[in-house]
């Protein structure tokens, strides 16, 4: 039997091409509909910077089709400043300095609001060396006090005093540059500092001040019971997408469970992005903000990225009255849960799962 072999026909050969440049362009498509963020970091590529630096490295905002950007920050206040200026989406920042933007300008068009808490207890608190006879809150009546006007531990610091009945008319404060606040303390030219728990005592350490010789006063030990950093959002972003924002905060939960569950090899994705990191250092640095800020006994009642509603209610009017905002800051409009991941995937955070 002979076989006869048949040639394409003319709509054969155009269907075919059709469905080649279909399969040509699909790939871009798909790459364009990636939503872009801009993420600012509330300061340096640092230990605890490491679960957003995961995200990205493993691949997890890729998977939630966002193109995220990582930028280093300096300073809370800039972080709530340039995502309220439209320079970036989404941003990392302490929750009292968005708090007290939001009191001083309640008319913004680009208002941030917190999508996710990541510290659930402020890391502030007050260091001193303990040779200087300073053991209790009382004690720093008459003594000079030291750190940058815009510390969030200076700042929050009469609610620190409220609590402890320190008579903060008392206080003498010393103004400084952040990279002078430890080595002034160590070398005897304030009495006390505040600063992150995480930060101040390892800057203590490389100015050769051992642990056994620095007594701190962390806030929520002392009855301050104030949230840290979280992640913000601009509003009008979250608004518009909300998708894209829900889709972020996933992918940091999973991130979060990864760099809870290994600190170590998490460490290894900070010094790709900073090649001069002190790596036992920010290792250091990491696990200190997991133990104080991040995975703590608040932390798990909230759940990991949520928040008690009476406790930041308090937390709006403490602020309001302190920072001497112009409005009263409304809780409601600081924090905006209706993004928050789905409870499967928070609860396995802390777990270390």
């Amino acid at each position: 039997m002979k076989t006869t072999l048949r040639t394409p026909g003319r709509r054969a050969v155009l269907a075919g091409l059709a469905l080649s440049l279909a399969t040509a362009w699909a790939a871009p498509a798909a790459h364009a509909q990636e939503t872009k963020i801009r993420f600012q970091l509330d300061w340096r590529f640092e230990g605890p910077s490491a679960i957003f630096l995961v995200a990205a490295k493993k691949g997890y905002f890729k998977q939630e089709k966002l193109d995220v950007t990582i930028d280093a920050g300096s300073g809370s206040g800039a972080a709530v400043n340039r995502v309220a200026s439209g320079s970036y989406e989404m941003g990392f920042a302490d929750l009292a300095a968005l708090m007290e933007f939001q009191g001083n300008n309640p008319g913004a068009p680009n208002q941030p609001t917190g999508v996710m808490m990541i510290y659930n207890n402020t890391p502030a608190a007050v260091f001193s060396l303990k040779k200087s006879g300073i053991k209790t809150p009382k004690d720093l009546e008459g003594k000079k006090l030291g750190s940058p006007s815009f510390d969030g531990g200076r700042r929050s610091f009469p609610i620190f005093a409220q609590a402890n009945k320190i008579d903060d008319a008392k206080v003498t404060w010393v103004s400084m540059d952040p990279a002078l606040r430890e080595t002034m303390l160590a070398r005897g030219d304030v009495d006390a500092i505040t600063g992150f728990y995480f930060t101040s005592l390892l800057n203590l350490n490389a100015r050769g001040v051992k642990d056994q010789d620095i007594a701190i006063m962390s806030y929520p030990e002392y009855g301050v019971k104030l949230y840290g950093n979280a992640i913000i959002a601009d509003r009008n972003f979250a608004r518009t997408h909300p998708e894209a924002v829900k889709g972020f905060l996933r992918a940091v939960a999973k991130a979060t469970r990864d760099v809870l569950a290994d600190p170590a090899a998490s460490i290894a994705t900070v010094k790709e992005r900073d090649g001069i990191i002190d790596t036992p250092l920010e290792l250091k640095r990491l696990r200190l903000a997991i133990q104080t800020a991040i995975d703590t006994p608040d932390a798990r009642a909230d759940g990991f990225g949520d928040i008690n509603p009476a406790r930041m209610a308090l937390m709006a009017a403490q602020v309001t009255r302190t920072y001497g905002t112009k409005t009263s800051v409304n809780p409601d409009a600081a924090f905006d849960r209706s993004f928050l991941p789905e409870k499967s995937l928070t609860a396995s955070v802390l777990r270390g799962k």
